[in-house]
């Protein structure tokens, strides 16, 4: 037999040579090819998606692009792209840059012509419809804070000062630059490229993760829309207020459009015909879950109309003008998934105060985007706890779904697949719970499994048949155990006072929810309840330390990641404080103390840990830094606890680097091999 080598080894399932079909190992999750849909033609006949592989020995990712024909649903591959970057796809041609130049093809990428090359540091390139105007973001500068450019003579200085807040955000320090839009004519070379945030000390696109979406130009090129929050220190820490501005590139010009709307409002979107514009709005400042309505507006008269308001849920994360503007769609999570919805925009005159709301796709699978509308058929992206994202067509009377790409089902086949099963659990206040239910491949409901108590992060982001390369439980079942993920207090997708529940109670009813799923589940005979894990990031890992200290020896081991442990501290450090404001009740110092500094605070049950854990912590974390995880590894050590430290420096909330995540997995595996 011919030597094999140690990647082959790696990549080797888990059921071996012939013994019925493979295991779901991390090698073989993360070289799965990850899919995106980039733009369609302005016909809407034709999609260009991509295609995107991890060199597990390089970490570097390589893209493959695709037409796809949407009448007859069959992909070409091309090499459009080439050495440069998708931008758009429009009625003047598709439009990809390189460096600092943008390009045009008028025939679909077989040439290319150059369009605009005064793009020097450009990030989030738009066109105008009309071809005249350029838009895109680079940052600069706008305040001093580094010792080095206060100071002339120290310019080896690592100093940063600051004398107010919002002094870093996510997993970066500030350093005084902030992001703005920038527009430029193309046939009027001598105009100068203007800044239309010129002065101001605010971000857009927003950061950490505004994009492109963040500005627009309407369908007549005379206006650039654009998302963002004007404020700056302490104000921009404790508000999510982010507006939505108008700005006029013939007399420059900016007026706020949501002025007296205080909460999100992100997203905008112009109908095809430039009559209304849409976006996604949350009503209360400092609440980042807060129920997300779509807000269309008459662009004439400028009147308002909440689309959504009447409905007892919340939108996903964006929405999709039909072709002919009478009617809007999105994705929206309900029981356990999430679906495609769909609502009519009558015409304003006509504009009910209750709007119908309507399911247009149902099963156990996620609709996570909206790619383009062909006709009467939508193309979506899909995703459910076996599959990663493929793009599917939905026809908008019926709701079926057809299969557009197949990038991985030769993995698939030859993958035993998880049943996975929403059972319907009592809570302890009496209330109907949807706990999801992932069992191993080859289940076999005679014998007895280990089984893991999922939580949720967020607190309050829905627990659906998404697909991770992180918390994947494909690969958690491949690995022998039973996955209990419950639907607890503030998961969106149950009505919106479910959702809203959990605000103020993190330590409350959702840990006596968690404790009511596993209970329930333990019931099966398939289930040795002598082998009960726990485990969870964020949120979750904040659950894992709090049920460390009053599981009543119900679990064998625990597995937190960036979890919260200490919320004194972890108020003192995050940096997004109004999400601390308002889903902890407010800070430490307040009088009375929120029960969320003491009842809720899992360092105050210390004393009773007794159980086997890990604890996962990036180093580059500033949502949930890194003293979190540094207390609670440091706690169990001198309470004489098995315990593990698993220290990734360059990673922040998540785990983005290939290696850094096979590391992951394999420890997780292992921990959980060793105390369960």
């Amino acid at each position: 037999m011919k030597k094999i080598s140690l990647f082959l080894l790696l990549m080797m399932p888990a059921v071996m040579f012939g013994q019925g079909k493979n295991l779901m190992t991390p090698e073989l999750l993360w070289s799965l090819g990850k899919v995106a849909s980039l733009g369609s033609s302005p016909d809407g006949k034709t999609l260009l998606y991509s295609v995107g592989k991890v060199d597990l020995a390089t970490e570097k990712t390589a893209h493959d692009y695709f037409f796809i024909n949407l009448d007859n649903g069959q992909s070409t591959k091309t090499d459009v792209m080439g050495d440069k970057s998708f931008v758009q796809w429009d009625k003047n041609g598709l439009y990809a840059q390189k460096d600092n130049q943008v390009f045009v093809s008028k025939d679909m990428g077989k040439t290319w012509a150059p369009f605009c090359d005064r793009l020097q540091d450009a990030e989030n390139v738009r066109i105008s419809p009309d071809g005249e105007w350029v838009a895109f973001s680079k940052e600069v500068s706008a305040t001093k804070v580094l010792g080095k450019e206060i100071y002339d003579d120290v310019k080896n200085s690592t100093a940063q000062i600051y004398t107010d807040l919002n002094i870093r955000h996510w997993d970066k320090w500030n350093d005084g630059k902030v992001s703005h839009v920038f527009v430029l004519s193309i046939h009027n070379p001598r105009t100068p490229v203007r800044d239309i945030l010129e002065n101001e000390p605010y971000d857009c696109p927003q950061k950490p993760f505004g994009g492109a979406e963040d500005f627009i130009f309407s369908p007549d090129s005379k206006t650039i829309v654009y998302v963002c929050k004007k404020a700056v220190g302490k104000a921009y820490a404790q508000s999510t207020n982010t507006d939505i501005y108008a700005y006029d590139i013939g007399d420059a010009k900016t007026t706020n459009l949501t002025k007296g709307m205080v909460g999100y409002d992100v997203a905008p979107a112009f109908s095809n015909d430039g009559k209304k514009l849409g976006w996604l709005s949350m009503k209360r400042d400092g609440y980042e879950a807060d129920k997300n309505d779509i807000v269309v507006m008459d662009w004439a008269s400028k009147a308002k109309a909440n689309l959504t308001a009447d409905w007892d849920e919340t939108v996903d994360g964006g929405f999709f003008w039909a072709a002919k503007d009478d009617r809007i769609y999105f994705n929206a999570a309900i029981k356990g998934t999430i679906q495609l919805f769909g609502t009519n925009v009558p015409p304003f005159t006509t504009i009910k105060s209750k709007q119908i709301v309507a399911q247009i796709t149902k099963g156990d699978y996620d609709v996570t985007g909206i790619a383009a509308q062909n006709g009467n058929q939508l193309v979506v992206s899909r995703t459910d706890m076996n599959h990663a994202t493929e793009l599917f067509s939905v026809d908008l009377k019926g709701g079926e779904m057809k299969a557009l790409t197949h990038v991985n089902d030769a993995v698939y086949s030859n993958i035993a697949m998880s049943d996975t099963k929403l059972r319907m659990v009592k809570t302890s206040d009496g209330k109907e719970m949807g706990v999801w239910v992932i069992y191993p491949p080859n289940f076999d409901p005679s014998k007895k499994y280990p089984t893991l108590l999922y939580c949720q992060g967020g607190p309050e982001s829905a627990l659906t048949q998404f697909y991770s390369v992180r918390w994947n439980f494909q690969l958690m079942a491949a690995n022998g155990y039973i996955v209990v993920a419950p639907n607890r207090r503030g998961m969106p997708g149950w009505g919106v006072k479910w959702n809203e529940d959990i605000a103020k109670d993190w330590g409350g009813q959702p840990m006596r929810d968690y404790l009511a799923a596993i209970d329930d589940v333990s019931k099966e005979s398939y289930v040795d309840k002598n082998r009960l894990g726990c485990v969870g990031a964020s949120y979750g890992g904040y659950s894992v330390y709090m049920l460390a200290g009053i599981h009543d020896n119900r679990f064998k081991t625990f597995i937190a990641h960036d979890g919260l442990f200490d919320m004194k501290s972890w108020y003192g450090t995050t940096e997004e404080l109004w999400f601390a404001n308002f889903d902890l009740g407010g800070n430490y110092w307040d009088s009375p103390t929120p029960k969320s500094y003491g009842e809720y605070n899992p360092s105050n049950y210390i004393a009773k840990w007794n159980t086997p854990i890990m604890i996962i912590q990036g180093g580059i974390d500033f949502r949930v830094p890194i003293e979190q995880g540094l207390e609670a590894f440091q706690a169990a050590q001198l309470k004489g606890i098995k315990s593990k430290l698993l220290y990734i420096p360059n990673e922040n909330h998540w785990v983005l680097h290939a290696h850094n995540g096979l590391v992951w997995q394999r420890e997780f595996f292992k921990w959980l091999k060793e105390t369960l």
